[in-house]
C-alpha cells in the first residue's frame, strides 16, 4: 500500500497488481498465468477505490493475468475501457520461472544477490534482462504519454522499478521492493522515496 499520495508531473501513475499465491509462497511467476487470491481481489478493490480521486482518463495494463484481473476491477469503478500492451508484461523469469526465491537463493547465491539489489546488468538465466525489459517498458509509457492523460498502467514489480530507475537514474529504485496495488507516480514531483515502503523483499 502506498504511504503518501504523490503527485506524478507527466500525468502517467503505475499500479502493482493485487496479491497472488505466488506473491505470498515467494516464488517467481514470471508470464505464467497467475491469478489474484483472495487478498488480491481485496486489494484490487481498494486500489480501484483509491483511484476514483485521480480522475484517469486512460487506463492500460499488462495482458498478464494477475494484472488483467486487478485490471477488470479498476475499469468496472473508474469507468474505463483498459488498453492492453504486452510490453508491460512482467520479466520472463526464465529458467527461474516457478522456483521459489529460497531456492534459488540456495543454489545460485550471486545472481540471487543481484536480482534483490537490482543490479541494471542482471538477466534471468535463460529469460530476460533487465536492460531488455527496461527498453520495452519504455516505449510502452512513451505511447501511454502520448494518449489522455492522467493515465493509470497496471503493471508489475519489475516492470515499476525498470521505469522508475530509467525515468531518474537512480539505482535505488531498482533495489525497492513495490507493495501489491501501490500506487506510484512515474515522475513525481519530489524523488524522494518513489513508490516508499518499508518492505525490503524483492518484487516479482
Amino acid at each position: 500500500m502506498e504511504v503518501s499520495r504523490q503527485t506524478s508531473a507527466s500525468g502517467v501513475y503505475l499500479a502493482r497488481h493485487g496479491q497472488t499465491a505466488y506473491n505470498a509462497e515467494r516464488r517467481f511467476q514470471g508470464h505464467l498465468p497467475v491469478g489474484l487470491d483472495e487478498t488480491g481481489r481485496a486489494q484490487a478493490v481498494e486500489l480501484a477505490e483509491r483511484a476514483l480521486s485521480y480522475g484517469f482518463r486512460s487506463l492500460w495494463s499488462s495482458p498478464l493475468l494477475r494484472a488483467l484481473q486487478t485490471t477488470e476491477v479498476l475499469a468496472e469503478r473508474i469507468g474505463l475501457t483498459a488498453q492492453l500492451d504486452p510490453r508491460l508484461m512482467e520479466t520472463d523469469a526464465g529458467a527461474w520461472t516457478d522456483r521459489t526465491f529460497a531456492e534459488v537463493q540456495a543454489e545460485d547465491p550471486e545472481r540471487f544477490a543481484a536480482f534483490v539489489g537490482g543490479d541494471p546488468d542482471f538477466c534471468f538465466p535463460q529469460g530476460e534482462s533487465f536492460e531488455a525489459q527496461s527498453v520495452r517498458v519504455a516505449e510502452a509509457l512513451a505511447d501511454v504519454e502520448r494518449g489522455e492523460l492522467p493515465a493509470l498502467v497496471v503493471c508489475h514489480g519489475v516492470v515499476i522499478r525498470v521505469a522508475l530507475f530509467r525515468r531518474a537514474g537512480r539505482r535505488v529504485a531498482m533495489a525497492e521492493r513495490v507493495p501489491n496495488a501501490a500506487l506510484v507516480a512515474l515522475d513525481p514531483l519530489s524523488l524522494e522515496n518513489p513508490g516508499s515502503t518499508d518492505d525490503t523483499r524483492p518484487a516479482s
